[in-house]
């Protein structure tokens, strides 16, 4: 065969040989498990913190005068999905994917099963790309054997990015399998995507993926909002895709616009941390998130600057099934399992308090618990239609 000279044809370029593929792949995988250990660092930090309230000021429970049970009675006990737990509380999505998370996720873990709390998993994309990090994950399970574990993926993943194709079902399986997950939380994090770096931005087929995707599991797909809110078309929305529960991640507590802020300002991008800037108090107030998604009837997980059992009740007599907290406990893991137990115990003290001066003998009946919504919390929740959901919830028996 005769070569090709001069201006005749020009042969193809050569393809990338099988080591650049495999550099290009170790680059991807370790961005995400550089960008995962800046997460964690940043969001102990200031600069976490949205300047946004959830909402709480805004909602006040009207006192019993005349307590029905003894307070050490009260049953902080919770159903979610078929499973009983302890308390209506959820320690919150939070790392994994990088050295330093399975110590973390350890301690977590160990109070989630003293404690009977459920618990969810950082995004798992870092140990689906690099399977040596899927133990920083799976050491929940072993820590907590009988806990209802919550694994996580995001749905910018189930679509096509520049940064990768999108995860296939065999890979959302093997992300339930890596923990022994009772569920999976599928993570809506727009916002942060937008304001990220690297951020993943296509959403070209994104609805039918998502219901692709609840059908092939095995276990309840929970869909998860991380800081902006869920609204009440949403949440009628993703019900119909088939999601079980809503974990509305509303605005007024982390704010990973705020994060990513500050690693676009570490790397030099001026413009997405302008953007971040821009949209930091982007979002559904998590109050207010929380009666608009009670349109679709599905369990409510609220997570979005609960920071005391008080807030946690003030939830629950919105509609909200659990209460998730992620940042107090973070910075408590980094302590250690003794700081992490006893912020555990002193929420759970409030809540029980709450009940008590309420009126109710359970954490569920804070559902019909009288309460008072004022200020911009019942401006935001009239403004959008959803002044149905104010009022609460009948009390089996009636009365006190």
């Amino acid at each position: 065969m005769k070569g090709v000279r001069g201006g005749g044809r020009r042969r193809p370029a050569a393809r990338p040989g099988a080591a650049a593929r495999r550099r290009t792949s170790e680059d991807s995988r370790d961005e995400v498990e550089r960008r995962k250990a800046e997460h964690l660092r940043l969001a102990t930090s200031q600069e976490a913190g949205g300047r946004r309230g959830p909402g709480w000021p805004d909602i006040h429970l009207l006192h019993q005068a005349l307590p029905v049970a003894d307070l050490p009675a009260i049953d902080l006990s919770a159903e979610f999905l078929g499973h009983r737990l302890g308390a209506p509380l959820a320690i919150a999505a939070m790392t994994g994917g990088h050295e330093g998370a399975g110590d973390v996720n350890a301690r977590l873990a160990r109070a989630a099963e003293r404690f009977g709390l459920a618990m969810g998993l950082g995004s798992q994309r870092a140990a689906l790309r690099n399977p040596r990090l899927a133990r920083t994950y799976a050491v929940a399970r072993e820590a907590a054997p009988h806990a209802f574990l919550i694994a996580n993926v995001g749905a910018a993943q189930l679509t096509a990015q520049d940064s990768g194709p999108p995860l296939t079902g065999s890979q959302l399986s093997s992300a339930v399998a890596m923990v022994g997950a009772n569920a999976l939380a599928i993570h809506l994090n727009f916002l942060e995507e937008t304001v990220q770096p690297e951020g993943d931005r296509l959403v070209t087929g994104l609805r039918r993926a998502l219901a692709a995707a609840v059908a092939s599991l095995a276990v309840p797909a929970i869909a998860k909002e991380t800081g902006a809110g869920i609204s009440h078309t949403a949440a009628l929305e993703l019900r119909g895709l088939g999601f079980r529960a809503l974990d509305v991640g509303g605005a007024g507590g982390t704010s990973f616009a705020a994060i990513e802020t500050a690693r676009a300002e570490a790397q030099g991008d001026l413009r997405r941390a302008e953007l971040g800037r821009v949209y930091q108090d982007w979002g559904i107030p998590t109050a207010v998130s929380i009666v608009a998604a009670g349109v679709a009837g599905l369990p409510i997980i609220a997570t979005g600057g609960v920071r005391t059992g008080l807030d946690a009740a003030k939830a629950i007599a919105l509609g909200a099934s659990l209460v998730a907290v992620g940042r107090p406990l973070l910075a408590a893991a980094l302590e250690g399992d003794a700081a992490v137990e006893a912020w555990i115990t002193q929420f759970l003290e409030e809540l029980r308090v709450a009940i008590f001066l309420s009126g109710g003998r359970r954490a569920a009946d804070l559902r019909s618990a009288p309460r008072v919504v004022s200020g911009e919390t019942r401006r935001w929740i009239e403004d959008i239609g959803c002044e149905a959901g104010l009022a609460p919830a009948p009390r089996p028996g009636g009365g006190l």
